[in-house]
């Protein structure tokens, strides 16, 4: 009998709003709102008792049942709730403050036990942005969001120009609010305020967009990601690499005619077709003697004063006598919302009257800056002042803070600022002051609140950092909080569930960049080349595979050597050649260093890593076309694997077996291919791996497809390729799912002569490699595509097609470079050049002989014969020659589906002349010893002529 209750389903109406607290839901008018868990849970203790109060620490016991937190945090997520709950500028608040004691909801409330819920909340909503939560009011901007939404309409990029701390941010991601569910492809937040390499801006477009970062030109493969898809893309903060984000837009405007760009800077783009929208500070009284609180009020400035006052002193309330004051000071302030939420937060310090006399005093002392923009002067007197109010403490944890590229965790702020001086409580106790006084922002994210510095406030304090000679030590701190980073990301691969571990580990890749980059061009290369070996098997989960190419090869320069042990060196040459591998194709360079990394690591007798780095050389020569060497490299693994690892005779297996079925021996194959597919599915790779490596269980899956298709089982073919497919799906791996679609699905779909299904999982493919940058995928994606168009009887591009031959040619990617010359051949001789198409054909034929790889010789000859029949009537002997060769080589490799394919071939060739009783004893014989795959196209084409067989 169970002990477990059922699941409560309560649900709580009130206004417009629906809140179902077991399913962490709050709807308004049908429509999900965007909110933080804290906030919900705070919403329901609250509603779950209405008209009462609920005292501070009853709601923080509740929210943060198990952890000590400060009065801050509660705050903030208050904030962000009532943010949420407001329906318009006249409605009541739905929470009231009771000074000193805690908050009551005054609002009506409908409870019910099992709430009703709409079949649209049923299914999750799918992501279509990436837009953070607004935790405070836009005050005074309205008119600005609505010209640049109408200037969005006509045009494809709109700047949004303006000095710092202007609000530009403010007004682009309220605009893009707005466009949300507008746009078929989404709306997606690129924030460069973290970048410093210019280089890098495609990578962080890449990152927004979810496009993983695989390749080496990642700009020219989001021109091609982008090119057929219909999105906004907001680009925040341009102005610091400026040069690098207007070519970077430029390019995609002119790849992509569905994309539109919204653009904050503090200058413009000057790309073509920008449309600049300068934003002017907000508007202030001209006059403020005798000014009275309600016409203060109608200003936007005085407007946003209060708000945040309010919100800073609860007590605070805005008359008369405060209006000439609050207005004097907004003029001062130029209007500037950044500045004015920072003198707001002084209120409860000051009072309204002193805070005039210290920001008075503040500007005399910054009189001198005549030589940049009045707006700058304003905002740098305004975070100085701000920051000498600052305690001591606050000021060295401000400034410690500031080391972090992006957001942070409570957690990662106290391991990199709370040293001696300043413990864990004051760090904790500073944040909190810093949120305040809008020094930093707190953004909800899911169920936790992290932290990020404005990049305006990041830059002024990094700059007091230096200053006081306390930067080399941060970056060291920070540095080795990122190597502590990288070790927990690892551990909790497969604690986590890939996409939980994405959106927890993923967004610190830029600090992560910083500190390697730092470590590197500092005094701490030993901790550089320490952080990079660490951090490879990060590299790897994010999928930054060409960033991690370039990380290893600069630990990697003589320089460093010294810093280097011999097992970094194994680790360094073993990723090198995968990530090369990946990317580049397979070059010497990828065995070079795979080969060094073997020597290093039989010389250190590590068992295990000498199995990756021949599990590397296996596949890079299974690339190069050398079955061979890839089945004596298996040996070797099977050899050391004797000494006790499974999963590596598992690899070999899959690597041997598929090098024997490019050598034809096709039983031999089949029995290593089954023995691997049989294991269990794993979703993760190993942490601890060095390489690159997709799952050679579902590699082992897509050769068992073609070789049980060969052999005459093409609904067996088709099943271990859908099961291929959704093994690869479930998995989350960008090069697992390539595999499975353009290496399994499609290559059986075209064996069976499913062409529609083909093209789809062709296209899908092509759209995945694009995605995920894996160019060297894209084009070996193109063979399949060429064969389609001649299956279908499209014309080809011949020149385009022989640039492809060349790049896979150069790229030493040999293993199906036969297979595509000869669909060149078939092409080439249809459009006139039998003699040049023929020419083709033969010399695949010979490379393909010349390896031993001659598992598709048959299929390269039955084609020839059909070029020579269709373009060259007289030569219909020739063609019969070889289609009989091409029967003789598939029986001896018991190739049961090539040899029907050349039987019918054999058989129209025949009839053509008057019919041939041996030709037609060859079909029946072939079609007889099929046991299955009727209703697939070869089959059904002989069965046809079968049953119409011409007797003589």
């Amino acid at each position: 009998m169970s002990d477990i209750a059922p699941r409560i389903s309560r649900s709580f109406v009130f206004g417009p709003f629906l809140l179902l607290p077991e399913r962490q839901l709050l709807m308004r008018d049908g429509i999900p709102v965007r909110i933080g868990g804290r906030a919900l849970d705070i919403l329901t203790l609250l509603v779950e008792r209405p008209g009462e109060v609920v005292g501070k620490r009853e709601l923080m016991s509740r929210v943060w049942p198990d952890t000590i937190v400060e009065e801050g945090n509660l705050k903030v997520n208050m904030a962000a709730l009532r943010r949420a709950l407001e329906v318009g500028p006249d409605t009541a608040q739905y929470i009231a403050t009771v000074v000193g004691r805690g908050y009551r909801f005054t609002a009506p409330v409908q409870y019910s036990g099992s709430g009703p819920l709409s079949p649209d909340t049923e299914a999750s909503t799918p992501r279509n942005h990436n837009l953070p939560t607004a935790t405070t009011r836009i005050i005074g901007r309205q008119d600005a969001i609505n010209a640049t939404l109408k200037e969005l309409q006509e045009a494809r990029i709109v700047s949004i120009v303006g000095a710092g701390g202007i609000g530009k941010t403010t007004v682009a991601l309220a605009v893009a609010e707005q466009i949300v569910g507008s746009t078929r492809d989404g709306v997606w937040l690129v924030d460069l305020s973290p970048l410093k390499d210019p280089a890098l801006v495609p990578n962080a477009i890449a990152t927004a967009i979810g496009l993983a970062a695989h390749s080496a030109n990642m700009l020219a493969a989001l021109g091609e990601f982008l090119r057929d898809r219909e999105m906004l893309l907001v680009f925040d903060s341009c102005e610091h690499i400026i040069e690098s984000a207007a070519a970077s837009i430029d390019r995609i405007l002119t790849d992509a005619p569905g994309i539109r760009i919204l653009a904050t800077s503090r200058e413009p783009l000057r790309v073509k077709g920008e449309r600049v929208r300068r934003l002017p500070g907000l508007a202030t009284p001209s006059e403020t003697r005798e000014l009275k609180a309600e016409t203060a009020l109608a200003f936007p400035a005085v407007q946003l004063f209060v708000d945040r006052a309010t919100d800073r002193l609860e007590s605070f309330n805005f008359g008369d006598a405060d209006a000439p004051i609050v207005a004097e000071i907004c003029r001062k302030l130029d209007g500037l919302a950044l500045a004015i939420e920072l003198a707001a937060t002084r209120i409860d310090a000051f009072g309204i009257a002193e805070l005039l006399k210290q920001l008075n005093d503040r500007f005399r002392l910054l009189q001198g800056h005549r030589g940049s923009i009045e707006r700058h002067r304003t905002l740098t007197a305004t975070i100085d002042w701000s920051y000498d109010l600052l305690s001591d403490n606050e000021r060295a944890i401000m400034r410690r803070l500031a080391i972090f590229a992006g957001l942070f965790s409570l957690d990662s702020a106290c391991t990199v600022a709370a040293d001696a001086l300043i413990d864990r409580a004051l760090v904790i106790n500073g944040i909190a002051s810093l949120v305040a006084k809008s020094l930093l922002t707190a953004e909800v994210q899911d169920m936790e609140v992290e932290y990020r510095m404005l990049d305006t406030t990041r830059t002024y304090a990094l700059e007091k950092l230096e200053a006081n000679h306390e930067l080399g030590h941060a970056r060291q701190r920070h540095a080795e909080y990122c190597l502590e980073l990288v070790g927990l990301a690892k551990a909790d691969v497969d604690r986590l569930p890939r996409i939980e571990w994405l959106a927890r580990y993923g967004p610190k890749t830029d600090d992560i960049r910083d500190a390697m980059r730092w470590a590197f061009t500092g005094s701490a290369t030993a901790l550089g080349v320490r952080l990079t070996v660490a951090a490879i098997p990060f590299g790897k989960q994010v999928s930054l595979v060409e960033e991690c190419r370039t990380a290893v090869e600069r630990a990697l320069d003589d320089r460093f050597r010294e810093h280097r042990s011999l097992r970094d060196d194994l680790i360094l040459n073993l990723t090198l050649g995968a990530t090369l591998l990946h990317t580049r194709g397979p070059l010497v360079q990828v065995k070079v260093s795979l080969c060094r990394a073997l020597e290093i690591a039989e010389a250190l007798g590590d068992t295990d890593l000498q199995l990756d780095c021949l599990r590397g050389l296996s596949e890079y020569e299974l690339w190069t076309g050398d079955s061979h060497a890839a089945i004596a490299l298996a040996e070797r693994i099977y050899a050391i694997s004797d000494k006790g690892d499974g999963a590596a005779s598992a690899d070999a297996d899959a690597q041997a077996g598929s090098a024997l079925s490019w050598l034809g021996a096709l039983a031999a194959s089949r029995h290593r291919l089954e023995s691997i597919v049989r294991q269990p599915v794993s979703h993760n790779l190993r942490p601890d791996a060095a390489r690159f490596e997709f799952d050679q269980r579902l590699t082992a899956r897509g050769s068992l497809a073609t070789v049980l298709w060969l052999q005459g089982f093409p609904d067996q073919a088709l099943a271990v390729a859908r099961r291929q497919l959704q093994e690869a799906e479930a998995s989350n791996y960008a090069v697992s799912l390539c595999y499975a679609l353009l290496h399994g699905s499609v290559i059986v779909a075209l064996y069976v002569r499913d062409y529609e299904a083909a093209h789809q999982y062709l296209e899908r493919g092509v759209e995945h490699a694009t995605k995920h940058g894996l160019t060297i995928w894209r084009a070996m994606a193109v063979g399949p595509r060429y064969r389609l168009n001649l299956y279908t009887n499209r014309r080809i591009d011949l020149s385009a097609f022989r640039e492809t031959l060349a790049e896979v040619r150069e790229g030493g990617f040999r293993m199906r470079y036969p297979n595509y010359l000869t669909n060149y051949g078939e092409a080439v001789a249809r459009q006139g050049d039998i003699e040049g198409g023929l020419a083709c054909i033969d010399e695949a034929i010979a490379v393909s002989e010349s390896r031993g790889q001659v598992v598709g010789i048959p299929e390269m000859l039955r084609i020839k014969g059909n070029v020579i029949r269709f373009q060259d009537p007289a030569g219909r002997d020739k063609a019969a020659d070889c289609y009989l060769r091409s029967i003789e080589l598939a029986r001896r490799d018991a190739a049961l589906s090539w040899e029907l394919r050349s039987a019918i071939s054999l058989v129209k060739l025949w009839r053509e002349k008057g019919g041939n009783d041996e030709a037609e004893d060859m079909l029946a014989s072939a079609y007889d010893r099929f046991q299955e795959g009727f209703s697939t196209g070869d089959l059904r084409r002989a069965r046809a002529l079968i049953d119409t067989r011409m007797v003589r």
